[in-house]
C-alpha cells in the first residue's frame, strides 16, 4: 500500500487548546520528540504503537491516550492499513505540570465515558460558532482526565529529571529560536559537553538536538495555524530557511508544511 497523509489542523477560539490536529497517516512512523503541551489523543481506525519513557503502549480504538508535556515519544501505525487519529493540544491551563508523572506511568485510559466525550469535544471544536459548548465538553474531559490522574497519585511523584538534564532542557526552552551550541552550553552549566549530552538522553530518551528540533516544529505549526507562509515562518521558528524547516517539519509532522497550512 502507497504512504498516504491526510492532515486537517487549527487552532480553535478556544482557551487552553493550543491546536486540533486531524491525521490520516500510513507508512509513516514520528521519530523520538516532545510537545510543550499534553497531547490528548484518541484513534478512529486502526491502531498506534508508540514508545513513552522507554515503555511501549498502543492506542486501540476503545482507549483515550494522554501524553505529558516535555517527555520524548514517538508513534507508528500498528498495523498496514494505517491509523486515522484526531488529537487535541492543550496547555497547562487544562492539565497542570503535577500530573505529568501520573500521564507517564498510565497514558492509555480505557474508559467509555471519556472516549464518547472527547469525540463530543473534536465535533464541537469543528464548527465555528460553538466554541461556548467546546469549551464546556473541553471542562468535562478535563475533569474526568484530572480524576484519573489524581487517583494515581498517592505522594509526590519522584524527582525524574537530574538537575544537569533539566538545566540544559530550561536553556533550550530559553533559546528555542536562537538555539545555543553545545559548547555554550556545556560553559553555561559548567559541564563537560560530553557528558551533558549523555545527562540529557538518560533523563529525557532524547538527544538535545532532538528536543530543540521538536520545540521548533512546535513553534512552526502555531505561526502557520496564524496564518504565516513557511519561507516567513522558518526564521521566526529557529530554522535556517524554509528547505531547513521543510525537512524537519515532514520528518516529525509527516506532510510539509505547506500542505499543513493549506489544510487550515
Amino acid at each position: 500500500m502507497a504512504a498516504r497523509q491526510e492532515v486537517t489542523a487549527w487552532r480553535p477560539r478556544v482557551p487552553g487548546v493550543t491546536e486540533v490536529f486531524h491525521a490520516h497517516f500510513t507508512g509513516y512512523a514520528y521519530p523520538m520528540h516532545v510537545h510543550d503541551a499534553w497531547t490528548l489523543l484518541i484513534v478512529d481506525d486502526g491502531a498506534v504503537r508508540y514508545d513513552l519513557e522507554r515503555h511501549e503502549h498502543g492506542t486501540p480504538h476503545d482507549t483515550v491516550s494522554l501524553l505529558p508535556p516535555h517527555v520524548p515519544h514517538n508513534g507508528s501505525p500498528a498495523t498496514e492499513d494505517g491509523f486515522r487519529k484526531r488529537v487535541v493540544y492543550l496547555d497547562t491551563s487544562r492539565l497542570g505540570e503535577e500530573l505529568i508523572g501520573a500521564a507517564v506511568d498510565g497514558p492509555d485510559l480505557r474508559d467509555p465515558v471519556l472516549r464518547r466525550r472527547v469525540g463530543q469535544l473534536h465535533s464541537a471544536l469543528a464548527r465555528p460558532g460553538d466554541e461556548l459548548e467546546a469549551e464546556s465538553r473541553l471542562t468535562l474531559v478535563g475533569e474526568r482526565l484530572r480524576d484519573h490522574l489524581r487517583r494515581r497519585v498517592t505522594a509526590p511523584p519522584p524527582h525524574r529529571d537530574p538537575v544537569l538534564a533539566r538545566e540544559l532542557r530550561e536553556l533550550l526552552d530559553a533559546r528555542v529560536v536562537e538555539g545555543v551550541s553545545l559548547e555554550e552550553a556545556a560553559r553555561l552549566l559548567r559541564a563537560h559537553p560530553t557528558h551533558l549530552v549523555r545527562a540529557f538522553g538518560r533523563a529525557y530518551g532524547i538527544a538535545p538536538h532532538q528536543y530543540l528540533t521538536s520545540r521548533r516544529v512546535g513553534r512552526a505549526r502555531r505561526l502557520l495555524l496564524d496564518g504565516l507562509p513557511p519561507g516567513e515562518v522558518a526564521p521566526v521558528a529557529g530554522f535556517y530557511d524554509q528547505a531547513h524547516l521543510t525537512r524537519h517539519f515532514k520528518k516529525l509532522v509527516g506532510i510539509t508544511p505547506g500542505r499543513y497550512r493549506g489544510a487550515l
